[in-house]
Protein backbone atom coordinates (compact mmCIF):
# COMPACT_ATOMS: atom_id res chain seq x y z
CA UNK A 1 0.00 0.00 0.00
CA UNK A 2 2.88 2.37 0.88
CA UNK A 3 4.67 1.56 -2.38
CA UNK A 4 1.47 2.24 -4.37
CA UNK A 5 0.99 5.63 -2.65
CA UNK A 6 4.60 6.58 -3.42
CA UNK A 7 4.14 5.62 -7.08
CA UNK A 8 0.95 7.71 -7.31
CA UNK A 9 2.73 10.65 -5.67
CA UNK A 10 5.64 10.39 -8.11
CA UNK A 11 3.20 10.29 -11.04
CA UNK A 12 1.46 13.40 -9.68
CA UNK A 13 4.80 15.22 -9.40
CA UNK A 14 5.68 14.31 -12.99
CA UNK A 15 2.27 15.49 -14.19
CA UNK A 16 2.60 18.82 -12.36
CA UNK A 17 6.13 19.38 -13.71
CA UNK A 18 4.99 18.59 -17.27
CA UNK A 19 2.05 20.97 -16.94
CA UNK A 20 4.30 23.75 -15.70
CA UNK A 21 6.78 23.16 -18.51
CA UNK A 22 4.03 23.24 -21.13
CA UNK A 23 2.65 26.43 -19.62
CA UNK A 24 6.05 28.10 -19.67
CA UNK A 25 6.72 26.94 -23.23
CA UNK A 26 3.41 28.27 -24.53
CA UNK A 27 3.76 31.62 -22.70
CA UNK A 28 0.19 32.72 -23.31
CA UNK A 29 -1.38 29.55 -21.91
CA UNK A 30 0.30 30.27 -18.58
CA UNK A 31 -2.01 33.28 -18.22
CA UNK A 32 -5.58 32.83 -17.11
CA UNK A 33 -8.43 33.82 -19.39
CA UNK A 34 -11.50 35.37 -17.82
CA UNK A 35 -14.91 36.25 -19.13
CA UNK A 36 -15.82 39.96 -19.36
CA UNK A 37 -19.51 39.09 -19.79
CA UNK A 38 -21.28 36.63 -17.50
CA UNK A 39 -24.07 35.90 -19.99
CA UNK A 40 -26.77 37.08 -17.58
CA UNK A 41 -26.46 40.81 -16.94
CA UNK A 42 -24.17 43.80 -17.48
CA UNK A 43 -22.31 43.55 -14.21
CA UNK A 44 -18.82 45.04 -14.60
CA UNK A 45 -19.92 47.35 -17.44
CA UNK A 46 -21.12 50.97 -17.64
CA UNK A 47 -22.76 53.06 -20.35
CA UNK A 48 -20.97 56.16 -21.64
CA UNK A 49 -21.94 59.22 -23.70
CA UNK A 50 -25.09 58.38 -25.71
CA UNK A 51 -28.55 57.01 -24.99
CA UNK A 52 -28.71 53.88 -27.13
CA UNK A 53 -29.89 50.83 -25.18
CA UNK A 54 -27.78 47.84 -24.21
CA UNK A 55 -29.47 44.73 -22.78
CA UNK A 56 -28.89 41.02 -22.38
CA UNK A 57 -30.97 38.48 -24.33
CA UNK A 58 -30.28 34.74 -24.30
CA UNK A 59 -26.64 35.13 -23.27
CA UNK A 60 -26.01 37.88 -25.82
CA UNK A 61 -25.36 41.61 -25.35
CA UNK A 62 -27.69 43.48 -27.69
CA UNK A 63 -27.07 47.15 -28.53
CA UNK A 64 -29.89 48.91 -30.39
CA UNK A 65 -29.30 52.02 -32.50
CA UNK A 66 -31.25 55.15 -31.64
CA UNK A 67 -31.61 58.23 -33.80
CA UNK A 68 -30.99 61.65 -32.29
CA UNK A 69 -28.28 60.50 -29.90
CA UNK A 70 -24.49 60.43 -30.30
CA UNK A 71 -22.55 57.17 -30.31
CA UNK A 72 -23.05 55.13 -27.17
CA UNK A 73 -20.49 52.83 -25.54
CA UNK A 74 -20.81 50.01 -23.06
CA UNK A 75 -17.46 50.05 -21.27
CA UNK A 76 -15.74 47.78 -18.77
CA UNK A 77 -15.16 49.28 -15.36
CA UNK A 78 -11.60 47.95 -15.37
CA UNK A 79 -8.66 49.07 -17.49
CA UNK A 80 -6.28 46.82 -19.43
CA UNK A 81 -2.88 47.24 -21.09
CA UNK A 82 -1.40 43.97 -22.35
CA UNK A 83 -3.92 41.29 -23.25
CA UNK A 84 -5.59 38.90 -25.64
CA UNK A 85 -9.19 39.95 -26.22
CA UNK A 86 -11.61 37.55 -27.90
CA UNK A 87 -15.26 38.06 -28.79
CA UNK A 88 -17.95 37.26 -31.32
CA UNK A 89 -20.22 39.82 -32.96
CA UNK A 90 -23.03 40.28 -35.45
CA UNK A 91 -23.18 43.69 -37.08
CA UNK A 92 -26.58 45.18 -37.87
CA UNK A 93 -27.23 45.76 -41.56
CA UNK A 94 -25.87 49.09 -42.78
CA UNK A 95 -24.34 49.98 -39.41
CA UNK A 96 -20.86 50.99 -38.35
CA UNK A 97 -19.65 49.82 -34.97
CA UNK A 98 -16.59 48.53 -33.19
CA UNK A 99 -14.93 47.44 -29.97
CA UNK A 100 -12.72 49.96 -28.19
CA UNK A 101 -9.63 48.95 -26.22
CA UNK A 102 -7.04 50.88 -24.23
CA UNK A 103 -9.59 53.72 -24.36
CA UNK A 104 -10.43 56.64 -22.08
CA UNK A 105 -13.32 59.00 -21.36
CA UNK A 106 -12.79 62.54 -20.10
CA UNK A 107 -15.95 63.26 -18.13
CA UNK A 108 -15.23 66.97 -17.80
CA UNK A 109 -14.73 67.52 -21.54
CA UNK A 110 -17.15 64.74 -22.57
CA UNK A 111 -14.39 63.41 -24.77
CA UNK A 112 -14.19 59.70 -25.65
CA UNK A 113 -10.96 58.55 -27.30
CA UNK A 114 -8.78 55.55 -28.02
CA UNK A 115 -8.18 52.72 -30.50
CA UNK A 116 -11.03 50.66 -31.86
CA UNK A 117 -11.36 47.37 -33.73
CA UNK A 118 -13.65 48.48 -36.55
CA UNK A 119 -16.93 46.80 -37.52
CA UNK A 120 -17.98 48.02 -40.95
CA UNK A 121 -20.99 46.90 -43.01
CA UNK A 122 -20.27 49.32 -45.88
CA UNK A 123 -18.78 48.52 -49.28
CA UNK A 124 -15.49 49.81 -47.91
CA UNK A 125 -15.21 46.60 -45.83
CA UNK A 126 -12.62 47.68 -43.25
CA UNK A 127 -13.85 45.40 -40.43
CA UNK A 128 -11.11 44.44 -37.92
CA UNK A 129 -8.97 47.33 -39.09
CA UNK A 130 -7.89 49.79 -36.38
CA UNK A 131 -9.36 53.26 -35.98
CA UNK A 132 -8.41 55.77 -33.28
CA UNK A 133 -11.70 57.22 -32.04
CA UNK A 134 -11.89 60.93 -31.24
CA UNK A 135 -8.20 61.50 -31.87
CA UNK A 136 -5.82 60.14 -34.53
CA UNK A 137 -8.25 58.70 -37.07
CA UNK A 138 -7.40 55.60 -39.12
CA UNK A 139 -4.27 53.75 -38.05
CA UNK A 140 -4.75 50.54 -40.04
CA UNK A 141 -7.36 50.80 -42.81
CA UNK A 142 -7.70 47.62 -44.81
CA UNK A 143 -6.14 49.22 -47.87
CA UNK A 144 -2.94 48.00 -46.20
CA UNK A 145 -4.30 44.44 -46.35
CA UNK A 146 -7.11 44.33 -48.95
CA UNK A 147 -7.26 40.53 -49.08
CA UNK A 148 -8.62 40.56 -45.50
CA UNK A 149 -11.75 42.45 -46.59
CA UNK A 150 -13.33 39.10 -47.44
CA UNK A 151 -13.04 37.78 -43.86
CA UNK A 152 -16.30 39.38 -42.64
CA UNK A 153 -19.45 37.23 -42.68
CA UNK A 154 -22.21 39.78 -43.13
CA UNK A 155 -25.29 39.11 -41.01
CA UNK A 156 -23.60 36.18 -39.24
CA UNK A 157 -21.52 35.66 -36.11
CA UNK A 158 -17.87 36.64 -36.58
CA UNK A 159 -15.04 35.71 -34.23
CA UNK A 160 -12.39 38.33 -33.44
CA UNK A 161 -9.09 38.02 -31.63
CA UNK A 162 -7.01 41.03 -30.59
CA UNK A 163 -3.51 40.86 -29.15
CA UNK A 164 -2.25 44.10 -27.62
CA UNK A 165 1.21 43.82 -26.15
CA UNK A 166 3.34 46.91 -25.54
CA UNK A 167 3.52 48.75 -28.89
CA UNK A 168 2.15 45.98 -31.09
CA UNK A 169 -1.56 45.46 -31.84
CA UNK A 170 -2.66 42.55 -34.02
CA UNK A 171 -6.18 41.53 -35.02
CA UNK A 172 -7.66 38.38 -36.48
CA UNK A 173 -11.20 37.81 -37.75
CA UNK A 174 -12.53 34.36 -38.49
CA UNK A 175 -8.95 33.07 -38.49
CA UNK A 176 -7.63 35.72 -40.90
CA UNK A 177 -4.86 38.06 -39.72
CA UNK A 178 -6.32 41.47 -40.59
CA UNK A 179 -4.18 44.17 -38.92
CA UNK A 180 -0.56 44.25 -37.76
CA UNK A 181 0.08 47.62 -36.15
CA UNK A 182 2.98 49.04 -34.15
CA UNK A 183 2.04 52.19 -32.26
CA UNK A 184 4.34 54.98 -31.10
CA UNK A 185 3.16 54.75 -27.48
CA UNK A 186 1.67 52.20 -25.08
CA UNK A 187 -1.62 53.11 -23.43
CA UNK A 188 -3.95 51.71 -20.78
CA UNK A 189 -7.73 51.86 -20.86
CA UNK A 190 -11.07 50.11 -20.88
CA UNK A 191 -12.78 47.80 -23.36
CA UNK A 192 -16.03 49.18 -24.83
CA UNK A 193 -18.74 48.06 -27.26
CA UNK A 194 -20.07 50.72 -29.62
CA UNK A 195 -23.53 51.52 -30.92
CA UNK A 196 -22.80 54.16 -33.51
CA UNK A 197 -24.85 57.32 -33.91
CA UNK A 198 -27.59 56.59 -36.45
CA UNK A 199 -29.98 58.47 -38.69
CA UNK A 200 -33.73 57.86 -38.65
CA UNK A 201 -33.49 55.20 -41.35
CA UNK A 202 -31.18 53.17 -39.08
CA UNK A 203 -33.23 53.55 -35.89
CA UNK A 204 -33.76 50.26 -34.01
CA UNK A 205 -31.04 48.21 -35.76
CA UNK A 206 -29.23 45.76 -33.49
CA UNK A 207 -25.57 44.92 -32.91
CA UNK A 208 -24.80 41.77 -30.91
CA UNK A 209 -21.82 40.47 -28.92
CA UNK A 210 -21.14 37.25 -27.04
CA UNK A 211 -18.31 35.11 -25.63
CA UNK A 212 -16.25 38.14 -24.60
CA UNK A 213 -13.09 37.09 -22.78
CA UNK A 214 -9.71 38.57 -21.94
CA UNK A 215 -6.33 37.12 -21.05
CA UNK A 216 -3.98 39.58 -19.43
CA UNK A 217 -0.34 39.10 -20.45
CA UNK A 218 2.78 39.31 -18.32
CA UNK A 219 5.16 38.48 -21.14
CA UNK A 220 5.28 38.85 -24.90
CA UNK A 221 3.26 36.27 -26.83
CA UNK A 222 4.36 34.79 -30.14
CA UNK A 223 3.50 36.78 -33.26
CA UNK A 224 4.95 34.14 -35.55
CA UNK A 225 1.63 33.46 -37.28
CA UNK A 226 1.04 37.06 -38.37
CA UNK A 227 0.73 37.50 -42.14
CA UNK A 228 -0.70 41.04 -42.41
CA UNK A 229 1.74 43.77 -43.53
CA UNK A 230 3.33 45.70 -40.67
CA UNK A 231 2.35 49.35 -40.30
CA UNK A 232 4.57 51.15 -37.80
CA UNK A 233 4.30 54.56 -36.15
CA UNK A 234 7.46 54.20 -34.06
CA UNK A 235 9.09 57.61 -33.90
CA UNK A 236 12.06 57.73 -36.28
CA UNK A 237 12.70 54.02 -35.79
CA UNK A 238 12.54 51.03 -38.10
CA UNK A 239 11.18 47.67 -37.04
CA UNK A 240 13.18 44.54 -37.71
CA UNK A 241 10.63 43.63 -40.39
CA UNK A 242 11.17 46.98 -42.13
CA UNK A 243 14.95 46.66 -42.00
CA UNK A 244 14.79 43.20 -43.57
CA UNK A 245 12.44 44.60 -46.21
CA UNK A 246 14.98 47.23 -47.26
CA UNK A 247 13.64 50.35 -45.55
CA UNK A 248 16.04 53.08 -44.38
CA UNK A 249 15.52 56.27 -42.39
CA UNK A 250 15.86 59.29 -44.66
CA UNK A 251 16.11 61.52 -41.59
CA UNK A 252 17.74 60.18 -38.43
CA UNK A 253 15.54 62.26 -36.11
CA UNK A 254 18.47 64.24 -34.69
CA UNK A 255 20.81 65.77 -37.26
CA UNK A 256 20.87 67.32 -40.73
CA UNK A 257 22.85 64.40 -42.14
CA UNK A 258 21.68 63.63 -45.67
CA UNK A 259 19.94 67.00 -46.16
CA UNK A 260 20.89 70.49 -47.36
CA UNK A 261 19.18 73.68 -48.42
CA UNK A 262 17.76 73.50 -51.93
CA UNK A 263 19.77 76.57 -52.91
CA UNK A 264 22.64 76.03 -50.49
CA UNK A 265 25.49 73.62 -49.90
CA UNK A 266 24.61 73.29 -46.24
CA UNK A 267 21.48 72.96 -44.11
CA UNK A 268 19.60 76.27 -43.50
CA UNK A 269 20.82 78.18 -40.46
CA UNK A 270 17.34 79.48 -39.66
CA UNK A 271 13.71 78.66 -40.46
CA UNK A 272 14.08 74.96 -39.56
CA UNK A 273 14.52 73.24 -36.19
CA UNK A 274 15.07 69.70 -34.97
CA UNK A 275 13.76 68.97 -31.49
CA UNK A 276 12.39 65.85 -29.74
CA UNK A 277 12.50 63.88 -32.98
CA UNK A 278 10.50 66.48 -34.92
CA UNK A 279 11.76 68.32 -38.00
CA UNK A 280 9.88 71.62 -38.23
CA UNK A 281 9.70 74.45 -40.71
CA UNK A 282 8.55 77.63 -39.01
CA UNK A 283 6.02 80.26 -40.02
CA UNK A 284 7.40 83.34 -41.75
CA UNK A 285 4.40 85.03 -43.31
CA UNK A 286 3.38 82.43 -45.89
CA UNK A 287 6.07 83.20 -48.45
CA UNK A 288 7.30 80.47 -50.80
CA UNK A 289 10.84 79.44 -49.87
CA UNK A 290 11.40 82.97 -48.56
CA UNK A 291 12.83 82.30 -45.08
CA UNK A 292 14.83 79.17 -44.29
CA UNK A 293 14.11 77.84 -47.76
CA UNK A 294 13.31 74.35 -49.01
CA UNK A 295 15.49 71.43 -47.96
CA UNK A 296 16.50 68.53 -50.21
CA UNK A 297 18.27 65.20 -49.91
CA UNK A 298 21.97 65.20 -50.72
CA UNK A 299 21.53 62.40 -53.24
CA UNK A 300 18.92 61.62 -55.92
CA UNK A 301 16.46 58.72 -55.97
CA UNK A 302 14.98 56.83 -58.92
CA UNK A 303 12.56 54.03 -57.97
CA UNK A 304 11.35 54.11 -54.38
CA UNK A 305 8.64 54.14 -51.76
CA UNK A 306 8.79 57.23 -49.54
CA UNK A 307 6.82 57.71 -46.32
CA UNK A 308 6.59 60.96 -44.37
CA UNK A 309 4.43 61.75 -41.34
CA UNK A 310 3.35 65.39 -41.17
CA UNK A 311 1.05 67.75 -39.33
CA UNK A 312 0.37 71.42 -39.87
CA UNK A 313 -0.94 74.57 -38.27
CA UNK A 314 -4.31 76.02 -39.23
CA UNK A 315 -4.25 77.41 -42.75
CA UNK A 316 -0.81 75.97 -43.55
CA UNK A 317 0.72 75.21 -46.95
CA UNK A 318 3.70 72.99 -47.77
CA UNK A 319 4.62 70.00 -49.89
CA UNK A 320 6.80 66.96 -50.48
CA UNK A 321 8.52 67.12 -53.86
CA UNK A 322 10.35 64.42 -55.81
CA UNK A 323 12.32 64.30 -59.07
CA UNK A 324 13.61 67.71 -58.01
CA UNK A 325 16.35 69.41 -60.00
CA UNK A 326 17.69 72.33 -57.98
CA UNK A 327 19.40 73.80 -61.07
CA UNK A 328 16.08 74.54 -62.76
CA UNK A 329 15.08 77.49 -60.58
CA UNK A 330 17.84 79.46 -58.89
CA UNK A 331 15.72 82.56 -58.48
CA UNK A 332 12.89 83.27 -56.06
CA UNK A 333 10.39 80.62 -55.10
CA UNK A 334 10.54 76.87 -54.60
CA UNK A 335 12.72 74.33 -56.40
CA UNK A 336 11.03 72.52 -59.29
CA UNK A 337 9.70 68.96 -59.05
CA UNK A 338 6.55 66.85 -58.81
CA UNK A 339 4.71 67.66 -55.57
CA UNK A 340 2.59 65.79 -53.06
CA UNK A 341 0.59 68.75 -51.80
CA UNK A 342 0.32 69.45 -48.07
CA UNK A 343 -2.46 71.94 -47.44
CA UNK A 344 -5.18 72.84 -44.96
CA UNK A 345 -7.97 72.59 -47.54
CA UNK A 346 -10.52 74.09 -45.20
CA UNK A 347 -8.59 77.22 -44.32
CA UNK A 348 -6.11 77.96 -47.10
CA UNK A 349 -7.31 79.77 -50.25
CA UNK A 350 -5.02 77.74 -52.53
CA UNK A 351 -7.44 74.79 -52.24
CA UNK A 352 -9.83 76.66 -54.56
CA UNK A 353 -7.24 77.99 -56.96
CA UNK A 354 -5.98 76.36 -60.11
CA UNK A 355 -8.16 74.24 -62.39
CA UNK A 356 -10.40 71.59 -60.85
CA UNK A 357 -9.14 71.72 -57.23
CA UNK A 358 -5.77 70.25 -58.17
CA UNK A 359 -4.03 71.94 -55.26
CA UNK A 360 -5.76 70.13 -52.40
CA UNK A 361 -4.01 67.89 -49.89
CA UNK A 362 -2.55 64.73 -51.44
CA UNK A 363 -2.92 66.06 -54.97
CA UNK A 364 -0.17 66.06 -57.56
CA UNK A 365 0.08 69.81 -57.22
CA UNK A 366 -1.60 71.74 -60.08
CA UNK A 367 -1.85 68.56 -62.19
CA UNK A 368 -4.10 65.85 -60.70
CA UNK A 369 -6.69 66.23 -57.93
CA UNK A 370 -6.50 63.80 -55.02
CA UNK A 371 -9.63 61.64 -54.77
CA UNK A 372 -9.61 58.44 -52.71
CA UNK A 373 -13.06 57.45 -54.02
CA UNK A 374 -11.49 56.54 -57.37
CA UNK A 375 -9.44 53.81 -55.73
CA UNK A 376 -11.43 52.59 -52.70
CA UNK A 377 -14.89 51.28 -53.54
CA UNK A 378 -17.60 52.66 -51.28
CA UNK A 379 -15.35 55.20 -49.58
CA UNK A 380 -16.54 58.68 -48.74
CA UNK A 381 -14.07 61.50 -49.53
CA UNK A 382 -11.07 60.80 -47.34
CA UNK A 383 -10.66 63.42 -44.67
CA UNK A 384 -7.26 64.49 -43.50
CA UNK A 385 -6.60 65.03 -39.81
CA UNK A 386 -6.04 68.60 -38.64
CA UNK A 387 -6.79 68.62 -34.94
CA UNK A 388 -3.17 68.59 -33.90
CA UNK A 389 -2.69 65.02 -35.08
CA UNK A 390 -0.45 63.45 -37.70
CA UNK A 391 -1.11 62.46 -41.31
CA UNK A 392 0.94 60.03 -43.39
CA UNK A 393 2.06 60.68 -46.96
CA UNK A 394 3.33 57.83 -49.11
CA UNK A 395 4.78 58.24 -52.58
CA UNK A 396 5.47 55.16 -54.71
CA UNK A 397 7.59 55.45 -57.86
CA UNK A 398 8.23 52.54 -60.20
CA UNK A 399 9.70 53.77 -63.45
CA UNK A 400 7.19 56.10 -65.07
CA UNK A 401 4.33 55.03 -62.78
CA UNK A 402 3.65 57.03 -59.62
CA UNK A 403 1.15 56.76 -56.78
CA UNK A 404 0.17 59.13 -53.95
CA UNK A 405 -1.25 57.60 -50.77
CA UNK A 406 -2.76 59.66 -47.93
CA UNK A 407 -3.40 58.00 -44.56
CA UNK A 408 -3.34 54.54 -46.11
CA UNK A 409 -5.60 55.27 -49.10
CA UNK A 410 -4.50 55.84 -52.68
CA UNK A 411 -5.55 59.30 -53.84
CA UNK A 412 -3.59 59.77 -57.09
CA UNK A 413 -2.12 57.48 -59.76
CA UNK A 414 -0.42 58.59 -62.96
CA UNK A 415 2.19 57.74 -65.56
CA UNK A 416 4.85 60.21 -66.59
CA UNK A 417 5.91 60.79 -70.17
CA UNK A 418 2.62 59.83 -71.81
CA UNK A 419 0.56 62.07 -74.08
CA UNK A 420 -1.89 62.54 -71.23
CA UNK A 421 0.95 63.60 -68.97
CA UNK A 422 2.25 66.12 -71.49
CA UNK A 423 -1.27 67.57 -71.87
CA UNK A 424 -1.63 67.97 -68.10
CA UNK A 425 1.70 69.77 -67.88
CA UNK A 426 0.83 72.01 -70.83
CA UNK A 427 -2.20 73.39 -68.94
CA UNK A 428 -0.39 73.83 -65.61
CA UNK A 429 2.05 76.29 -64.05
CA UNK A 430 4.86 73.90 -65.07
CA UNK A 431 4.35 74.40 -68.83
CA UNK A 432 7.41 76.65 -69.03
CA UNK A 433 9.74 73.91 -67.78
CA UNK A 434 10.78 71.60 -70.68
CA UNK A 435 10.11 67.88 -70.08
CA UNK A 436 8.81 68.62 -66.59
CA UNK A 437 8.60 65.54 -64.37
CA UNK A 438 10.25 63.18 -66.84
CA UNK A 439 13.72 62.89 -65.31
CA UNK A 440 14.79 59.35 -64.45
CA UNK A 441 15.89 60.43 -60.98
CA UNK A 442 15.89 63.46 -58.73
CA UNK A 443 16.15 64.84 -55.22
CA UNK A 444 13.45 64.67 -52.54
CA UNK A 445 12.35 67.99 -51.08
CA UNK A 446 10.45 69.28 -48.05
CA UNK A 447 8.98 72.69 -48.72
CA UNK A 448 9.22 75.93 -46.79
CA UNK A 449 6.05 77.83 -47.68
CA UNK A 450 6.16 80.17 -44.70
CA UNK A 451 3.83 78.15 -42.43
CA UNK A 452 4.34 75.90 -39.40
CA UNK A 453 4.60 72.30 -40.57
CA UNK A 454 6.14 69.35 -38.71
CA UNK A 455 7.69 66.16 -40.10
CA UNK A 456 8.84 62.86 -38.60
CA UNK A 457 9.22 59.18 -39.54
CA UNK A 458 10.81 60.04 -42.89
CA UNK A 459 11.84 56.74 -44.43
CA UNK A 460 12.50 55.31 -47.88
CA UNK A 461 12.72 51.95 -49.59
CA UNK A 462 14.58 51.89 -52.89
CA UNK A 463 13.16 49.49 -55.47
Amino acid sequence: MVIRVLLIFKQMKVTIVLALCLALMSGVSAQKSKSLFNGKNLKGWKTLVGEAEFKVEDGVIVGTSKSGTPSTWLATKNDYTNFILEYEFVLGEGLNSGVQFRSQYNEEKKHFFGPQVEADDSERAWTAGIYDQGRKGWRYPLEYNPAAKKALKRGEWNKVKVIAYENRIVTWMNGVNVANLIEESVETGFIALQVHAAGKNKDGVQNKWRNISITELDEEPSFADTTAPVVSYLKNQLTEEQKKDGWKLLWDGKTAEGWRGAKKDNFPENGWTMEDGILMVHASGGGESAHGGDIVTTRPYKNFILEVDFKFAKGANSGIKYFVDTDLNKGKGSAIGCEFQILDDKNHPDAKKGVGSKRTIGSLYDLIKADSRLFVHGLKPLKYVNNGQWNRARIEVTGSKVKHVLNGCTVVEYERGTQQWKALVAYSKYAKWPNFGEAEEGLILLQDHGDDVEFKNIKIKEL
